[in-house]
């Protein structure tokens, strides 16, 4: 199954559309290819230093550099961007909010082998969800053109409704070839890998993924983000980041208080969310009714 292409005209449902059917999908051109030019180089003293991954799934030629919401104020624009958090959100059903779950560069080295084929969910304890209960909804941004040469991300159309724990070589999967300042869109529980880097340049693509706010982050964004810094972020982002309560009463601060009045006083809602409301959204998005 070919991997399907959206005009960046195209709507958050229409993207919605395809996450459910196929698992995955490329926006192109979705922003200029300057604004990751301009991120690559607020980034550029933090990419240097990045140690290689010390494994086979991490990369041995391959860094990866996180931090990016206190590293780079213009990546900044893009985990709020309203096509992905639109999307983000038809996709999650049933979910009372989400938060942001990683930021990352993923720079592929010259003569990496591809990664082994995975689901980013099974970061999650291995837990078997079910099947078209989607937890998870990941971005990958094109930094640098994206071809089956240079590493592009291999993924498995339809595999989202796999079964689970299955294991696949590169030869079973589709490469998202894409030009820089597209997104290739892909759930939790698609099956995809790195791929292999045979080209002479490093492969750039920023990775910005979102889950369900009741799930652990895979990087912490109040140890990531200095407070110094968080303080000064406007409070949607804030919220995104995880500065609010999940689901509809998970994570207040001591006397049932709302995260965000931690960085700022008053700003917050008092007492515990709206049970009633989240029971509704759990029961529209159930994985009976999905």
């Amino acid at each position: 199954m070919p991997i399907g292409h959206l005009a960046a005209s195209a709507g958050s449902e229409r993207v919605a559309e395809l996450l459910e059917r196929d698992g995955c999908c490329v926006v192109d051109g979705v922003v200029d290819a300057a604004l990751l030019d301009e991120i690559r180089a607020e980034l550029e003293p933090y990419l240097a230093t990045t140690p290689l991954g010390p494994d086979l799934f991490s990369g041995r030629r391959t860094r990866r550099t996180g931090g990016l919401i206190a590293r780079s104020p213009k990546a900044r624009e893009l985990v709020q961007h309203p096509l992905v958090l639109e999307t983000v959100k038809a996709t999650l059903k049933g979910a009372t909010n989400f938060q942001l779950h990683l930021t990352q560069v993923i720079a592929i080295g010259p003569e990496e082998p591809a990664q082994p084929i995975h689901r980013d969910q099974w970061a999650f304890d291995l837990f078997p969800f079910p099947k078209g209960y989607e937890v998870q909804c990941n971005t990958l941004w094109a930094m640098s053109d994206f071809t089956d040469e240079n590493g592009a991300t291999r993924v498995i159309p339809g595999s989202h409704r796999f079964d689970d724990r299955l294991s696949f070589k590169e030869s079973d999967t589709e490469p998202a070839e894409m030009g820089a300042g597209s997104v290739l869109f892909y759930t939790g529980a698609l099956y995809h890998g790195g791929g292999a880097n045979r080209s002479s340049a490093v492969r750039y693509g920023l990775n910005i993924t979102y889950t369900r706010a009741w799930l652990r982050q895979e990087e912490n964004q109040y140890l990531a983000v200095p407070q110094a810094i968080a303080k000064e972020l406007p409070l949607p982002l804030l919220r995104l980041m995880g500065y609010a309560r999940g689901a509809y009463a998970l994570g207040y601060v001591d006397d049932l208080r709302d995260p965000i009045d931690v960085l700022r006083p008053g700003a917050g809602e008092t007492g515990l969310g709206d049970f009633g409301r989240a029971d509704r959204r759990a029961r529209e998005g159930s994985p009976e009714s999905v």
